[in-house]
């Protein structure tokens, strides 16, 4: 079953130095933009972090310090990336919880906005979890009956998410075949950040972590304004940060 587009939808994949959203960076970018005609347009760049690469990270995707020493780095790129992702919804594997909030960090590294309100965000790792638990490349064999030979080339990774949705579509017609049915579908919880320190419930943002999990937002701040310098000054990715800010500020114009 052919994925129905009212508009673009971009597939994205990154490697990067290490896992943590707050001090790692991209040193690979791919992105496979899929027109609602079925054209498929690519972008692929490598990046220099301006860090050194973990070993870890290494051993998994096999991208030097070396390799990317003369690459341009995100902040050179920022404004192409952005632009090609114009007007996209977005989609990926396990994208909701590192690739998309990673890109939003880098973007705002770079004092740019990237908002993700009103796109679509298809996670098609949360498709094949709901219905096989597995991994990328298991996905990719079962889905679709190829081995991914170029695993964690961020190229191969991005083109293998989108082919893997396409073949669910057609073994799970019940998710139907637009962005809308496959968000309803997946279920996922009403987030405020990437990072999932706020949701929403009833349409009123709340915390999501530590002591004062399920109480608002607002309340917290007006009981005790100083959580939010604790939270500004802790290990919190820029994209929570920004969120608290926004939901502050609203607060105090409400005073006004």
């Amino acid at each position: 079953m052919r994925l129905l587009l009212q508009r673009p939808v971009a597939f994205i994949d990154l490697e990067t130095t290490g896992l943590n959203l707050s001090t790692d960076k991209i040193v690979e970018i791919a992105i496979i933009k899929i027109m609602p005609d079925g054209e498929r347009l690519v972008k692929r760049k490598l990046v220099n972090p301006q860090m050194p690469i973990s070993e870890g990270a290494y051993a998994i995707h096999g991208i030097s310090d070396d390799m990317v020493k003369g690459a341009p780095t995100f902040k050179q790129i920022a404004n192409e990336i952005k632009q090609f992702l114009e007007p996209c919804d977005i989609g990926g594997y396990n994208s909701n919880r590192f690739d998309i909030p990673m890109l939003i960090e880098e973007f705002l590294r770079c004092g740019l906005q990237f908002s993700v309100e009103g796109r679509k965000l298809i996670d098609v790792q949360k498709i094949f979890h709901l219905m096989e638990q597995r991994t990328l490349t298991a996905a990719y064999k079962f889905y679709c009956g190829k081995d991914l030979t170029d695993a964690h080339s961020a190229e191969s990774d991005a083109l293998a998410t989108w082919e893997i949705l396409e073949a669910q579509l057609e073994r799970y017609p019940h998710i139907g075949n637009t962005l809308e049915t496959i968000c309803k579908f997946c279920g996922e919880e009403d987030m405020v950040d990437f990072s999932r320190r706020f949701i929403k419930v009833n349409g009123v943002e709340v915390f999501n972590f530590g002591k004062h999990k399920g109480r608002t937002v607002v309340e917290v701040l007006k009981q005790e304004p100083q959580y939010y310098d604790w939270m500004m000054k802790g290990d919190f990715t820029m994209h929570t940060k920004q969120k608290l800010t926004e939901i502050l500020n609203r607060t105090l114009l409400k005073k006004v």
